[in-house]
């Protein structure tokens, strides 16, 4: 298992918060969240419009910006709401008529600098497409800033921006032993220092009947023999979330760890369900970074099934 430090060896800082809007009120649901975090880290919020090539003037009976003049007005007075709860906040209009929304995304997050992507994202069955479902599966897979993905409710009705707009007391990491997934622990420490949470750790080891993949078949081949090296697993697991809880505790970060048995997913929602968790951070794993995220990995079920915000962070790439 590799040494737990990767993580927690950069420093995180997060100066800018893109904020992409299209008029509707399911993408002002991410506001208030947004608005808390850059209240906390001392960072500007920037709120974008992609004007969308061919776009309709209404999605769903939900309002869809299309014209510059129309989409200033908007931004500014979206601004001026988020400046009134204490932040500075700054707008940009793309006036040109993209066709591939989500690229434009992340390309002003890389022209503005921006630390932070905050999206809303649909859960399972999600019908809007506008700023969800598609456009964050790729911001996801195309860009390599973090993002914040928030589910609006079934309702569409966006909160008030507000103090309370994201409170922190838990930040649930789950990891994997790998440095790849190490990659969330920088994030995690940022904002449990900025909100005075804990981090809590979390690795699931599976159990006979749960491996998945390559290990399935072989598992099958020797059951006593992998039921035993399932158990030394978890023993190395308890030791490797030890080390990092100690790192964090060094560190003036409250931190607990957790080691559970059976489907790494399942076992990441009952979790974050039983402690109360408000945010899980999540790193993608091996070379493809965040491009993986929606084609089957633990992070993209976590997704479709979590209704809490989830940060996902792009992992490094892994060298032979």
């Amino acid at each position: 298992m590799a040494a737990a430090t990767t993580g927690l060896n950069a420093d995180v800082t997060i100066h800018r918060i893109l904020v992409p809007l299209d008029g509707s009120r399911l993408a002002e649901f991410v506001l208030p969240a947004a608005v808390s975090l850059a209240r906390h880290l001392g960072a500007r919020v920037t709120l974008l419009h992609v004007t969308e090539r061919g776009a309709p003037s209404s999605v769903h009976g939900e309002r869809h910006l299309t014209e510059v003049g129309e989409s200033d007005r908007y931004l500014a007075e979206v601004a001026a709401r988020c400046r009134a709860a204490g932040v500075e906040t700054e707008t940009h209009v793309h006036p040109n008529p993209e066709g591939n929304v989500a690229q434009s995304i992340v390309a002003h997050a890389a022209d503005l600098d921006a630390d932070l992507i905050v999206l809303a994202t649909p859960g399972e069955g999600g019908a809007r497409r506008v700023l969800f479902g598609s456009v964050a599966q790729q911001v996801l897979g195309r860009g390599s800033r973090p993002v914040l993905l928030i589910r609006p409710p079934e309702s569409g009705a966006a909160p008030a921006i507000g103090r309370d707009g994201l409170v922190l007391r838990r930040v649930l990491v789950p990891l994997d032993g790998e440095p790849a997934a190490e990659a969330a622990l920088a994030f995690a420490a940022t904002l449990a220092r900025a909100y005075r949470a804990e981090v809590v750790l979390l690795r699931i080891v599976p159990t006979l009947s749960t491996i998945a993949g390559e290990r399935a078949s072989a598992a099958k081949l020797v059951p006593t023999a992998a039921a035993a090296t399932l158990d030394y697993e978890e023993e190395g697991a308890r030791r490797y979330l030890g080390v990092i809880a100690d790192l964090l505790r060094a560190a003036g970060i409250g931190a607990s760890w957790t080691v559970g048995r059976g489907d790494p997913v399942q076992g990441v929602l009952s979790q974050a369900a039983a402690s109360g968790d408000e945010l899980l951070i999540m790193a993608s794993h091996g070379r493809t970074g965040l491009s993986a995220v929606f084609t089957g990995s633990v992070a993209s079920k976590v997704v479709g099934r979590y209704a809490g915000p989830i940060l996902l962070v792009r992992a490094p790439e892994i060298s032979d």
